[in-house]
């Protein structure tokens, strides 16, 4: 359960915060300092910035302002230790799972605000302790008079109002404190970030991404998706039906062919999303996930982090899978210059280790027959050409945030399949999606509401 704690909503309540941190990364480097010293070792500014008490220290603040501040710890880690250094990307993955939830004196102000002195009056039972929290808001479980249940969703108060001055103040504490090497140019994804907490901090734009995944899945019965209540929806509050499956993770226990159904259903599903429909649910935690084995149906939860994909991009994509499937090393670079990854005045070098990056990130596609995600070793291949890649360059550039999102989606999807141990083919689903004109896709993405209006119709 996460630990309360109420929310600081002034600016420069949350300044001070971040001021806090400030001096205390300072104090941090100052002490290992002094203990490097004693032992006889000379450190760069560097290793004293970037120690694993430092990188606690920012994740642990970001956690408790919550808000933008968090979700710019939750990109930043999206990184995955190739720009990044590993210690701080690994702390700031923490935030993907800790939160603190808000008390009840600031959670009923929000609720009233929302529904009315007397909104107490619609329910049967309104459970005032979360069943989740996160980085803009916290889950709450409800029964409505007629009996139904309901999953509420309630923004944390004061963070619309704090994600710009957020995102800019932390972007101006990685700059002086040095968590982020100078070379780095993360601006384009704090921007991004900006736009894209803005979207998620209107719970509308939420119920518009539940409706268009309700009726792209309509008529797939592995798939379910809790329906939108609109007359119990604002902009701070997101009212759903509420779904009653186990954590996914608990397939985990089953013999292999539910384990395996399920893997090809999530890998298909995010094929789908990415070269099909054009909307993708980028936020990876497993507790977005839920299986109800009486009917052996995946349950999807939270789209806020929903996130659209132009048909430029689809097709970049597409034509960058297709070359790691069957092309060669020019094929390669030259889609990776499409989607991002490179640029055509990069050092050869640098474009060869991320040919050999995406090549090695591809594998699971480009095997015949099954592939194991129990008992790859692919994840730490990975991690050892990132390490190769940090040591013979000093410069790496962040790709696009909406490439960085993908990663998001796509690294948090392979350690599911990893955890429930899957054997599936892979490149069998991959197929249709390489092969796949994109007519299909553009009528796809025509079926999906883009206002709210269109949405209540």
């Amino acid at each position: 359960m996460a630990t309360e704690r109420r929310v600081t909503t002034s600016r420069i309540g949350r300044l001070t915060m971040l001021g806090r941190l400030a001096t205390g990364i300072a104090g941090g480097a100052v002490s290992e300092g002094a203990r490097q010293l004693m032992r006889g070792q000379t450190p760069s500014a560097g290793d004293l910035l970037l120690t694993p008490a430092n990188a606690r220290r920012l994740a642990d603040r970001l956690s408790e302002m919550r808000g933008a501040a968090m979700k710019v710890g939750q990109l930043l880690s999206m990184d995955s230790g190739h720009v990044l250094p590993p210690a701080l990307t690994e702390m700031l993955a923490r935030l993907r799972e800790d939160a603190h939830s808000m008390p009840l004196g600031q959670l009923a102000p929000v609720l009233q605000q929302a529904w009315g002195a007397n909104w107490d009056r619609q329910f049967r039972r309104f459970s005032f302790t979360p069943a989740a929290a996160a980085s803009i808001g916290q889950v709450h479980e409800a029964t409505l008079k007629d009996g139904r249940r309901l999953a509420v969703k309630i923004q944390y108060p004061g963070i619309r109002e704090s994600i710009d001055s957020d995102v800019d103040n932390v972007a101006t504490l990685l700059r002086i404190t040095g968590l982020v090497p100078e070379e780095i140019d993360f601006e384009p994804l704090l921007e991004e970030a900006k736009i894209q907490l803005h979207a998620e901090a209107d719970y509308r734009q939420e119920a518009l991404a539940l409706t268009g995944f309700e009726r792209l899945l309509a008529n797939d019965d592995r798939f379910e998706v809790p329906g939108v209540v609109e007359s119990l929806t604002t902009p701070e509050v997101l009212s759903m039906s509420w779904l009653d499956g186990q954590p996914v993770e608990t397939i985990a226990d089953q013999p292999a062919a539910p384990r395996d159904t399920a893997a090809s259903a999530l890998v298909e599903l995010a094929m789908r999303e990415v070269f099909d429909w054009g909307i993708v649910q980028t936020d990876p935690n497993f507790a977005n996930y839920l299986y109800r084995p009486a009917t052996r149906r995946i349950q999807l939860l939270d789209f806020g982090a929903a996130r659209r994909y132009p048909e430029p991009e689809r097709i970049a994509l597409r034509t960058l899978l297709a070359a790691c499937t069957a092309g060669n090393d020019t094929d390669i670079a030259s889609a990776a210059v499409a989607v991002g990854y490179l640029a055509e005045q990069d050092q050869e070098l640098y474009a060869n280790d991320v040919v050999a990056l995406l090549r090695t990130a591809t594998e699971p596609v480009r095997q015949r027959g099954d592939y194991r995600f129990g008992v790859s070793d692919l994840p730490q291949r990975m991690k050892e050409i990132l390490i190769e890649m940090r040591l013979r360059n000093r410069f790496g550039r962040l790709p696009p945030p909406g490439v960085l999102f993908l990663h998001r989606k796509l690294g948090g999807l392979y350690l599911l399949l990893a955890r429930l141990r899957a054997s599936i083919s892979v490149s069998g689903i991959a197929r249709e999606f390489v092969d796949t004109a994109t007519a299909d896709s553009d009528r796809a993405s025509a079926t999906l509401p883009t206002t709210v209006e269109e949405t209540a119709a």
